[in-house]
C-alpha cells in the first residue's frame, strides 16, 4: 500500500507539473532559461550580477530580439517569465527526488512486489526521458524560431500525461494486490483503448493549438469569425501540412473532434458503470468532460484568458486520469 501511495503522490506532482507547464506556455516563459543544468540549475540567480547574466543569455534569443526586446522588456519583466520556467523545472527535479529516493528505500527493504521492479525502473526511465525531451523542446526556440516547435511541445506534454497515466495504473494494480494478496493486474480492453486513442488525438490537437497560439484566431463560438468553417486556412502546401501546421484548421478540428471524444466517453462511461466498482469512475468521467467543454468554450470566448486556459489544460489532465481509472476498473480480472 505504501508503494501505491508513493505512485499516487508522484502522479499528483506530474499533474501539477502539467498545469505549471501550461502556464509557462501561456505566459511565453519557456525560453527564459537558455541552459540545461540538471544539478546546478536547481539554484536560481541569487545576485544582481547573476540576473544580468541570465538576462543577457536570453537577449541573444530570437524571441527577445524580435518580440520582447522591441516591446521594451526590462530585467524586472524578465524575472517574471523566468519564475514560471524555473518553477516548472524545479517541480521536475522534485518529482525525480520524490520518486527515486523512496524507491531506493523500498528496494533496500525488499518491499517491491515481484514483477513490479521492472515497472518502477521503466517509470523512472520515462521520467528521465521527459527531462531530456523538455530540453530538446526548448532548444527548438533558441536559435532560429521565436517560439518552440509545436511538435516538440506536444511530445513533451503527451509524454508527461503518459507517465501520469502509467503511474495511476500501476498504483491501482498495487492497491488490488494489497487488498487481495494476489497479483491480478487489470488489462486494457478494446473499448478502453479506442476511447483513450480518441482522447489522445484531442490532447495532441490541444497541444498544437497551444503551441501555435491557435486559440486566439477566433474568439467566437460555435462559429469561427462568424462562419462554420474559418477563412484563412493555408492549403498551399497540401492538406496534411495544413492539418498539422495551420492554426485556423487545427483550431477548427480541435473544436469539433471534441464532440466525437465526448460521444466515445459517454459510451465508455456507461460500460464502466455496469462493472463492479465502476459507478464512481463513471461519474468522474462525465463530470470532467462536462467541465472541460465549458472551460474550452469560455477560454475561446475570453480571447484565451490565462486563468481559464490553464484550468482547461488541468481539467484535460484530470479527464485522462478519470478515464484511466475507468479503464482500470473495466479491465479488472473476473472475481474467482
Amino acid at each position: 500500500m505504501a508503494l501505491s501511495n508513493l505512485l499516487f503522490l508522484v502522479a499528483g506532482l506530474v499533474f501539477l507539473m502539467v498545469v505549471v507547464g501550461g502556464i509557462t506556455r501561456l505566459t511565453e516563459s519557456g525560453l527564459s532559461i537558455t541552459e540545461w543544468k540538471p544539478v546546478s540549475g536547481a539554484v536560481p540567480p541569487l545576485t544582481h550580477a547573476d540576473w544580468v547574466k541570465a538576462f543577457e543569455l536570453y537577449q541573444a534569443t530570437p524571441e527577445y530580439r524580435e518580440i520582447n526586446g522591441p516591446a521594451g522588456m526590462d530585467l524586472a519583466a524578465f524575472k517574471q517569465i523566468y519564475f514560471w520556467e524555473f518553477l516548472h523545472r524545479l517541480i521536475g527535479r522534485l518529482i525525480g527526488l520524490v520518486f527515486a529516493l523512496p524507491l531506493l528505500w523500498f528496494a533496500f527493504r525488499r518491499a517491491i512486489p515481484p514483477g513490479y521492479g521492472w515497472k518502477m525502473i521503466g517509470l523512472l526511465a520515462l521520467g528521465g526521458a521527459q527531462g531530456a525531451l523538455g530540453w530538446y523542446m526548448v532548444m527548438s526556440g533558441l536559435s532560429q524560431r521565436t517560439d518552440v516547435s509545436h511538435f516538440r511541445l506536444s511530445a513533451h506534454l503527451l509524454l508527461a500525461l503518459t507517465i501520469m497515466a502509467a503511474l495511476i495504473w500501476v498504483a491501482l494494480d498495487l492497491r488490488r494486490l494489497a487488498r487481495s494478496g494476489s497479483d491480478r493486474p487489470s488489462r486494457l480492453t478494446g473499448a478502453a483503448a479506442l476511447t483513450l486513442l480518441a482522447l489522445f488525438v484531442q490532447l495532441l490537437l490541444g497541444a498544437w493549438v497551444a503551441g501555435l497560439n491557435a486559440g486566439q484566431v477566433a474568439p467566437d463560438w460555435p462559429t469561427m469569425q462568424g462562419r462554420l468553417f474559418p477563412e484563412g486556412v493555408d492549403w498551399s502546401r497540401g492538406a496534411f501540412w495544413a492539418l498539422s501546421n495551420d492554426p485556423f484548421l487545427i483550431h477548427f478540428v480541435h473544436r469539433w473532434w471534441a464532440w466525437g471524444v465526448v460521444a466515445a466517453l459517454v459510451v465508455f462511461a456507461r460500460k464502466v458503470k455496469r462493472v463492479p466498482g465502476g459507478r464512481v469512475p463513471s461519474i468522474a468521467i462525465h463530470s470532467t468532460f462536462g467541465t472541460q467543454i465549458l472551460l474550452g468554450i469560455a477560454t475561446v470566448m475570453t480571447g484565451v484568458s490565462i486563468g481559464l486556459a490553464a484550468l482547461h489544460q488541468a481539467v484535460g489532465a484530470a479527464l485522462l486520469a478519470a478515464t484511466i481509472w475507468g479503464a482500470h476498473v473495466q479491465g479488472a480480472p473476473a472475481t474467482r
